[in-house]
């Protein structure tokens, strides 16, 4: 059979799986569970249908929530989110598809779960007879291969031999294409194909078949992840079973035993309790995210919001949060062993803090050592912020001379701002967010010339978190673009590049 009557009937077979699927979404949405929730609708990848089955199995009986499942190739299900527009979860087989719907605007959060290797299926009793990429390319053996128009095994197989240059001899030897990775599968165990190419936790479910690990085939591994569609209506249920299937202790049991690659990922929780040390200067710029990310998640974080010294101190006494924002690197610093991967976020600027109108026409942290002048500064030990100060007095040469008229120092801006507006204060030095929401009472006044008066926030993950994932797409919340929006408005200045957040 020629190639341009194989690629017709291909599209054939992707129209009608096309038609199939969104006829399963329109009953899907039509239906309610037996308990009055509507069900889950999941569109899944069907090299993941032997372990996902068992998934549902296991969830519905916990939870008495039905999850409805529409399998197919993971192009086709992508075509069915995009138009239907309906639907809750989409796994694909590749997360490649993924990004492709986030690009989209289709896709909300994304769960990641296991890793499937591309390997050469062969019947058992053939196996010693292929053993290399020249020996399925024999006039004697036939190849069927996935459609790379529909099947993620597919598209990754093109991809990587592409690259490699190997990719139009395989494909000249290729007799049909099929559209999912099952077919394959199937038509070698029936004798229909001699060879194709799987991922190898497929052929844990079809045992005459066993993989052959070809090395131009290495680099090709899909990573199968779960992803929170948009339009979804039922987000917080959706997000509660993804977060099941993406658990160490509940689905990844099932992806283990089939022969998936797993590492990491969240110990389960039906309500996960996230435990955030912050800086308070970042109070303000985080919270409303926070919360708002509580709501959709349906979990609970637990915040922590004080100076980093006195958080740095209760973290070395052993009070051990998931995630940690510091008010500056060097507070990071301090406890790297518990936060080995740190990524800078955003950075605050020092000014000082004078009332309305600037009476003491003060101009420079010199003006500051005039006689008679009460002045408030962060506490050195206590807070980043009074760290920083000392630092920048000593840079500028002025420290001797103000620190005599330093009548307070305090662990966070807001209490200096609080006496700044209560008149027992005329001048402090605290961050440029602190005065964001005291612009009718206070002036800032710039500081120049003093590279180290700019505090830097970084933000990282306990690398002993039992919730590493909630606590990375809770970051992920924090690098919205709606987020960014609200650092500006509380005058921080947004740092991190769209490729370091993870």
């Amino acid at each position: 059979m020629n190639r341009p009557l194989l690629w017709m009937l291909g599209s054939i077979v992707v129209l009608g799986l096309l038609i199939t699927t969104m006829a399963g979404v329109n009953f899907s949405s039509q239906t309610t569970s037996t308990d009055g929730q509507p069900p889950i609708v999941l569109y899944c990848a069907a090299s993941n249908r032997a372990v996902m089955e068992a998934i549902r199995e296991r969830y519905e009986d916990e939870y008495a929530r039905e999850i409805q499942i529409q399998y197919g190739p993971s192009q086709t299900l992508l075509s069915s989110v995009d138009v239907s527009g309906a639907g809750d979860l989409f796994l694909p087989a590749d997360d490649s598809y993924l990004k492709l719907a986030q690009q989209k605007g289709l896709i909300r959060e994304i769960l990641p779960i296991a890793d499937m290797q591309v390997v050469v299926a062969v019947r058992r009793q053939d196996a010693e007879n292929i053993q290399s990429l020249d020996d399925i390319l024999s006039d004697s053996v036939k190849l069927v291969q996935a459609s790379p128009e529909t099947a993620a095994v597919g598209k990754l197989v093109q991809q990587t031999l592409q690259q490699s240059g190997q990719w139009d001899d395989v494909s000249a030897a290729t007799v049909a294409y099929r559209a999912t990775v099952t077919e394959v599968a199937s038509d070698i165990v029936v004798g229909a194909a001699d060879v194709g190419f799987v991922y190898d936790a497929v052929l844990h479910t079809y045992p005459d078949l066993v993989a052959v690990e070809l090395p131009e085939l290495k680099p090709a591994v899909s990573r199968v992840a779960v992803g929170v569609i948009d339009q979804s209506k039922q987000p917080t249920a959706a997000l509660h079973f993804a977060r099941y299937v993406s658990a160490k202790d509940r689905g990844l049991i099932q992806y283990d035993q089939q022969g998936f690659q797993t590492a990491g990922h969240d110990v389960w929780a039906d309500v996960p309790e996230l435990s955030v040390f912050a800086g308070s200067m970042l109070r303000p710029a985080i919270e409303d995210t926070i919360a708002a990310f509580e709501e959709r998640e349906g979990v609970t974080v637990n915040r922590v919001y004080n100076g980093c010294g006195i958080l740095v101190a209760q973290m070395q006494a052993g009070q051990h949060p998931d995630a940690y924002f510091a008010c500056d690197q060097e507070f990071m610093n301090q406890v790297h062993d518990l936060f080995p991967q740190p990524v800078q976020v955003s950075q605050n600027e020092l000014v000082i803090l004078v009332q309305k109108g600037n009476p003491h026409n003060i101009a420079s942290l010199k003006n500051l050592a005039r006689e008679g002048l009460r002045v408030g500064i962060g506490h050195e030990k206590q807070c980043a912020m009074g760290w920083i100060t000392q630092n920048t007095f000593r840079e500028g040469g002025v420290q001797e001379e103000i620190m005599p008229n330093v009548t307070v120092q305090t662990p966070t801006g807001d209490m200096l701002v609080n006496q700044l507006q209560t008149g027992s204060l005329d001048a402090a030095v605290a961050y440029l967010s602190n005065a964001a929401g005291a612009g009718e009472f206070l002036d800032a006044i710039q500081i120049t010339g003093i590279e180290c008066s700019t505090a830097v926030q970084p933000w990282a993950v306990n690398k002993e978190s039992s919730h590493p994932e909630t606590a990375s797409r809770l970051f992920q919340k924090i690098c919205s673009t709606e987020s960014q929006e609200i650092f500006a408005a509380e005058g921080f200045r947004w740092r991190l590049e769209s490729d370091e957040i993870r």
